[in-house]
């Protein structure tokens, strides 16, 4: 009588084995994990960036929503200028707010004092403070350069050649950071009020 095994493999994995693959998917998680609390403990928190974007955004939208006309909102002429130049104008527009002229102003260039000069502001359009270590800035320079080569729009800083106006606004926010967006406003509808 003969009695033959036949080899049987194995299947599955033993216990060495698999306390093995926990100690080294532990040990990886770890390093991870690590890494991840590091770099997010030295970034600069994005809820405050975040903010100060906010504020830079409705900033921004402020002022290129403002009328950019020949004439100040006030002018009772404004609408039926038929000249299209400030000389058809009681009062023509210029640099800067008018006497008695608050947020929102009634043009985009009377949310500056001077034309490349940075004018602070510390609340919103309704009054509202920003929020503590939050600071915006708001500059408006003329930009001849504006379009492309061999077709750009003529600009000057008197009223009557005053068309394209660039806007930066700037932000700083608690930690050092800031946020600066830039735009531009043309003058599209000269008798819009």
């Amino acid at each position: 009588m003969s009695i033959s095994f036949k080899a049987v493999r194995q299947h599955g994995v033993s216990l060495v084995e698999l306390v093995m693959f926990i100690v080294i998917v532990s040990i990886a998680v770890l390093g991870v994990l690590q890494v991840l609390g590091s770099s997010s403990a030295r970034s600069a928190d994005p809820m405050l960036r975040k903010q100060a974007l906010s504020i830079a955004e409705g900033l921004m939208e402020e002022v290129r929503l403002a009328h950019f006309s020949y004439c100040d909102g006030a002018d009772p002429t404004a609408e039926s200028a038929t000249v299209l130049s400030p000389s058809d104008c009681a009062v023509a527009e210029a640099v800067g707010p008018e006497a008695g002229n608050s947020r929102p102003y009634d043009n985009v260039n009377d949310y500056v004092a001077a034309f490349g000069t940075p004018a602070a502001y510390n609340t919103d359009a309704a009054g509202n403070a920003f929020p503590a270590g939050y600071a915006a800035t708001v500059t408006i320079s003329v930009d001849s350069a504006f379009g492309p080569a061999g077709a750009q729009i003529s600009a000057g800083a008197t009223p009557a050649s005053m068309n394209v106006l660039r806007i930066s606004v700037a932000v700083s926010y608690p930690g050092g950071g800031l946020v600066v967006l830039d735009g531009y406003r043309t003058r599209y509808a000269p008798r819009s009020i």
